[in-house]
């Protein structure tokens, strides 16, 4: 294989190297391996030996506890200087410490669109000429999907009419469809208008060191600093052109409008993304992000993948030999909460919503495979990157599930003899008051939630504010059907080489 090759993997297959496919097939067997593996084992154990089990649960939760306390503090700090953030005058900071220098900086914004209405495109544009930031420097792509039909085509053009003269320059391109080696679905859409704006900025003569790449989802909305903010990070950066610049993503254009199971996943991504804010040697790129022209460019953004946001990442972490990060951003960009035309279909989205998103358990492989390839990395690197991944993923599809079984499967499956023990008695009574002072967690979430929350709509009942504190009382439940559930499915398909495509979570204004 030659060398950077192993970039363009998206999947075993890829692969034509027989050695090379079975390491990798391997690779791809293990997140699920470890999760099944664990739920398994806890069974069987408990079967075998439930003291043993027992002493192993009691650890485990005293040790979700002390994980709930360290990610309370996280986020509570993230949440302070996200509020910090918004009141921040970042423009006037921007010209206070960098002079004139600010102002060479383009941005180019690419808002990859498939079936969704003229309105939501319309809405993301608006935020656009919202912000502070100069328009004569912004250059905005609009990119539909050629299977999508002409009329999406048709209202892309009315749309460039609309605003073209609002920016320096407002760019329409139409993704073809069925390209050879592609996955149908937003990474390669936003490669192939990447292409389209490299020729722009080349006839434009701007230099890539001074252009900012924003791939923003098309519900998207960026408050009014954001690109201001931005900006400040980019010039404030040691070394800005090995970093990606990642915001904080919120789900509040139709919050009042979901199911109160929609808001509280939303509502925890949010959370989760304000905890790795604040651990940014773990953080990676993810849905809306900015990355420089130059290394957009020069790295190619995944045109093969479903989980393009991530493995950008890990591309440019790779292709520049571990001297690549992601620098966090305490600004707020919104998108949308699930929501669709009924219940049950709201229910159906939010699922496959969250199986496209575990399924980027399929980075394993590529990172194990890429780091076996790549040794300039060091090695500590390699494993502090490897272990967090894995545990992220395996708590995702294994935690919800072990503390809802641990308490009790000893004592159902561990036979009389265990079930007449002083542990047998003690343990679901004391895995009960661990769990409780873990509600702490959630206390704090309900809080922060409501407190993130934009004002309600004219004409609506008060009464949905405290809904917003009831609907956690669910989070357990929901951890399960829209966590553990929907991550199993994924690590499962991965483990078969059941390989997903792109699902696209619809958009629905009322």
């Amino acid at each position: 294989m030659e060398k950077k090759d192993y970039l363009d993997i998206s999947c075993a297959r890829d692969i034509s190297n027989p050695k090379d496919k079975f390491i990798y097939r391997l690779f791809e067997i293990l997140p699920g391996a470890l999760s099944l593996g664990t739920l398994f084992g806890v069974f069987v154990f408990s079967w075998l030996v439930p003291a043993w089990i027992s002493i192993f649960i009691i650890c485990f939760c005293f040790y979700y506890l002390l994980r709930i306390f360290y990610f309370s503090l996280h986020q509570i700090l993230g949440y302070f200087k996200v509020k910090r953030h918004l009141k921040e005058n970042w423009l006037l900071k921007l010209k206070k410490e960098h002079g004139a220098d600010w102002k060479k900086i383009y941005h180019v914004v690419i808002l990859p669109t498939y079936k969704e209405g003229y309105a939501i495109m319309k809405e993301n544009i608006d935020s656009l000429l919202q912000a502070d930031y100069p328009k004569e420097k912004m250059i905005v792509v609009l990119s539909v999907e050629q299977r999508a039909g002409e009329v999406f085509k048709v209202m892309a053009k009315k749309i460039e009419a609309e605003y073209a003269s609002k920016f320096f320059a407002f760019l329409t391109v139409v993704h073809p469809d069925n390209v050879p080696g592609e996955i149908g679905g937003k990474g390669s859409n936003v490669a192939f208008a990447g292409k389209e704006v490299q020729r722009f900025i080349d006839t434009a003569k701007i230099l890539y060191e001074d252009v900012l790449v924003s791939s923003f989802d098309i519900d998207t909305k960026a408050y009014p600093q954001y690109f201001s903010c931005l900006t400040w990070y980019f010039l404030a950066e040691k070394n800005p052109l090995r970093a990606s610049y990642q915001p904080v993503p919120v789900y509040n254009n139709n919050v009042w409008e979901a199911p109160f199971f929609s808001r509280v996943v939303s509502t925890s991504n949010t959370f989760w993304q304000m905890i790795q804010q604040e651990r940014s040697e773990k953080l990676t790129t993810y849905s809306s992000h900015a990355i420089p022209a130059k290394v957009f460019f020069e790295v190619g953004y995944p045109h093969n993948v479903v989980p393009d946001d991530s493995r950008i990442f890990w591309r440019a972490y790779l292709y520049y030999n571990g001297d690549y990060r992601v620098v966090p951003i305490y600004y707020l960009v919104s998108m949308d909460a699930v929501v669709s035309t009924n219940l049950i279909k709201t229910i159906f989205n939010q699922y496959k919503q969250q199986r496209r998103w575990a399924w980027g358990c399929a980075e394993i492989p590529y990172m194990m495979f890429g780091f076996l390839q790549n040794k300039e990395i060091p090695l500590w690197q390699k494993i502090h990157h490897l272990y967090t991944i894995l545990d992220g993923y395996w708590s995702w599809a294994t935690a919800a599930l072990l503390l809802l079984l641990l308490g009790w499967l000893p004592i159902f499956l561990g036979g009389s003899k265990f079930n007449v023990s002083v542990l047998s008695f003690n343990l679901p009574i004391l895995t009960g008051r661990i769990m409780t002072v873990s509600l702490m967690g959630m206390i704090i979430s309900a809080v922060l939630s409501a407190m993130l929350l934009p004002p309600l709509q004219k004409g609506m009942s008060q009464f949905r504010k405290i809904a917003v504190f009831v609907q956690w009382v669910f989070l357990p439940f929901i951890l399960i059907v829209f966590g553990a559930f929907p991550a199993l499915d994924a690590q499962i398909r991965l483990m078969l080489g059941k390989y997903m495509g792109f699902w696209v979570t619809e958009k629905v204004r009322k």
